[in-house]
């Protein structure tokens, strides 16, 4: 049990990846630490035990990736997907630092599978790990635990009392009392605010209800209001954000990664009128599926849906629930309380704009439409061959950009003037921004946060212990 009279070196606030890898990083520094999980210890480690895999910089194949992933084609793939919403020197510090991402997980006990064949097409870039999320999170407990990391579970932190841009104490509700827990250095690594349904409503208005959270459900930015209350400097826009369509049938939290429906690129994704409203092929559904969350936000009601005929199913991941299906597109249309006619005359408008091609499933086909708006730029098939098939989609929030912004050593900056604090350290969603402006590609959210987390956990060994 730990003792919260004692003044530790370092104290991390949260328990997912990014905390833990400060964690075990100061421990090895030669701090004592001591972490405050607000979850309960049946629920431990944030969205990262939802997590799969990794995308990490590497020269050549390994057991676990089918090739070489260079740090200049990770930042090209970056600099897509974020439209250059990034900060360079940060980004490409987390891409060069990546290449030791996987040994060192490897030291903590992590284990990796071989790449495997499929249809999400990161055998090469990433590298998946055995037990998914939930296994990489038990193997970081087992090591901090062995090395004398201390853990509390269900230890809520309310406020920070900082002292000119310095830490003294966090407050703190554990065994229902109030506690003041001070540490000689701070690592918030408490995740973003995406179960917050109130602070996404500040921004999205009344459609957040309509919103579905992918992860933990406690995960509500009190971390971060209060480093911004505090003046930290903010980094990204309230309204960016990790969001991917999933299933309606989901449950409002911690669905996790089965509740994702992958079909969307082999599609025609429609709304609740029956009108097709962004390409569906616009790129690999590893480089594009976190754009899809915030466009079906966008649309009537916040829902939207994945029309596919009996080509497609084979193509992409099982989903948790069967999709809705009929020999008809009018049929389709009624089980999923759509307009028949509507929907009918957008798939034969689609038809009749596929243009012939040579189809591939595994890479950008150049299959496309024309005469459409918006066209579809691959995989353009007509849906002609029954029976048809329809999945009912919302809003899959994982996690949020709005976050602090910080420097090259993990510091939280403040003020106008970004004065790097003397002993505050930010890692993982919290900070995210910094890298991700907007868009996403999959398998970085997990790196930022190993390699922020290691930075966080050195730095503040250091200013602690010495």
């Amino acid at each position: 049990m730990a003792d919260l009279s004692q003044n530790y070196d370092v104290l991390v606030i949260g328990a997912g990846n990014a905390a833990l890898c400060a964690a075990i990083t100061a421990r090895r520094g030669g701090a004592s630490v001591l972490v405050l999980e607000c979850a309960p210890r049946d629920f431990r480690g944030g969205n990262s035990r939802h997590t799969r895999n990794i995308r990490y910089a590497h020269e050549s194949a390994t057991d676990y990736v089918t090739g070489p992933y260079p740090v200049e084609e990770y930042w090209d793939d970056l600099l897509r997907v974020t439209a250059g919403k990034t900060n360079e020197k940060l980004a490409r510090m987390v891409l060069e630092q990546s290449v030791y991402a996987v040994d060192w997980m490897m030291q903590q006990g992590v284990r990796f599978q071989p790449p495997l064949k499929g249809t999400l097409g990161l055998a090469r870039t990433n590298a998946f790990f055995f037990g998914g999320g939930k296994g990489m999170m038990n193997s970081f407990y087992l090591t901090a635990e062995k090395l004398g990391v201390e853990i509390l579970y269900e230890a809520e932190v309310s406020d920070l009392t900082l002292d000119d841009g310095r830490f003294v104490n966090a407050r703190l509700r554990y065994g229902g009392r109030e506690h003041n827990v001070p540490a000689r250095a701070l690592v918030v690594a408490a995740g973003g605010f995406e179960a917050n349904i109130e602070w996404l409503k500040e921004v999205w208005g009344e459609a957040a209800e309509n919103f579905l959270i992918r992860g933990t459900p406690y995960n509500k930015g009190r971390l971060l209001r209060v480093l911004l209350d505090h003046g930290a400097q903010p980094v990204s826009e309230a309204d960016q954000c990790h969001a991917t369509p999933i299933d309606a049938r989901s449950p409002k939290f911690d669905g996790g990664i089965a509740t994702r429906v992958d079909c969307v690129i082999y599609s025609i994704m429609v709304n609740k009128h029956g009108a097709r409203f962004h390409d569906e092929g616009e790129d690999i559904w590893p480089k594009r599926y976190a754009i899809w969350g915030r466009l079906v936000a966008k649309q009537p009601d916040q829902i939207a849906y994945a029309i596919i005929d009996s080509k497609c199913l084979e193509l992409f991941m099982p989903t948790i629930f069967p999709p809705f299906e009929a020999p008809t597109i009018k049929e389709l249309a009624e089980k999923l309380e759509l307009e028949p006619k509507p929907l009918e005359k957008t798939v034969a408008k689609f038809n009749s704009a596929v243009q012939p091609g040579a189809f591939d499933a595994a890479r950008l086909d150049g299959c496309h439409t024309k005469g459409l708006t918006p066209e579809k730029t691959n995989w353009a098939r007509k849906i002609d061959t029954p029976p048809f098939y329809g999945y009912p989609l919302r809003p899959g929030i994982t996690f949020t950009y709005l976050g602090v912004e910080v420097d090259e050593k993990a510091r939280v900056l403040f003020g106008v003037n970004k004065k790097p604090a003397d002993n505050i350290f930010a890692a993982g969603e919290v900070m995210a921004g910094n890298v991700l402006g907007q868009g996403y590609t999959a398998g970085i959210g997990l790196l930022i946060g190993n390699v922020f987390g290691r930075i966080a956990g050195e730095e503040a060994a250091r200013r602690a212990v010495n």
